[in-house]
């Protein structure tokens, strides 16, 4: 009776593995796909950063020009007219148009903004972090299915059968590897930008604090 259990038990187990080959070679798939298309924009984004050239200090010296001016218009056409993204703009001219409120709730306006900047960032970060991180796994799952059904073929003599499931081994494992490098590559430089743009947004904020 035990080894009748044992034997569902079991045949149940090999069956929920197998059946688990397909969705785990579709994801590998949309991982790869999504992390190539990732590493495409990424480079469409570094040409364009080397187009725009942001000169951080020269937009500075633009906004101190305004530190005993009274015309929040020319400041907002400053900052529009700038090459910074366009959230950045946004939190400037916001609190450009807040100029005339307490020092206190601009500067809590400033810091809820600039929090919500870095929140946005890490969303952008989200996926490719992801798929860095669980693609390795995935891969593996992939090397490790098909190695059941292999051993089985091997020990049957059937060396064709041994073969095909050996090929979807290492397609699994080169699929997952290959997505976690191209996505953890797409993430540490696209972090190092941000990062970037944030602490530049940060200096933008306090000037702007300073002379309103």
């Amino acid at each position: 009776m035990a080894a009748i259990s044992n034997g569902i038990f079991n045949d149940a187990l090999h069956t929920i593995s197998q059946s688990l080959l397909i969705p785990v070679m579709i994801i590998l798939a949309i991982f790869f796909i999504y992390a190539l298309i990732n590493m495409g924009v990424l480079i469409a984004e570094y040409y364009k950063k080397r187009k725009n050239n942001i000169d951080i200090k020269n937009i500075i010296s633009q906004i101190l020009s305004f530190k005993d001016q009274k015309n929040p218009n020319s400041l907002i056409s400053v900052i529009e007219n700038s090459k910074i993204p366009q959230t950045h703009k946004s939190v400037l001219t916001t609190l450009v148009n807040n100029s005339n409120v307490s020092t206190e709730y601009r500067e809590s306006l400033a810091l809820k903004m600039v929090e919500d900047e870095g929140i946005n960032v890490a969303k952008r970060l989200e996926k490719t972090d992801i798929i860095a991180k669980i693609a390795p796994a995935v891969g593996l799952m992939g090397t490790l299915i098909p190695l059941g059904p292999g051993l089985a073929a091997l020990g049957a003599g059937d060396i064709q059968n041994l073969a095909e499931h050996l090929l979807i081994a290492f397609d699994a494992a080169v699929l997952g590897m290959a997505s976690a490098a191209i996505a953890f590559t797409v993430s540490k430089i696209r972090r190092r930008w941000y990062e970037e743009e944030l602490s530049n947004l940060e200096t933008m904020v306090d000037t702007l604090l300073e002379i309103l």
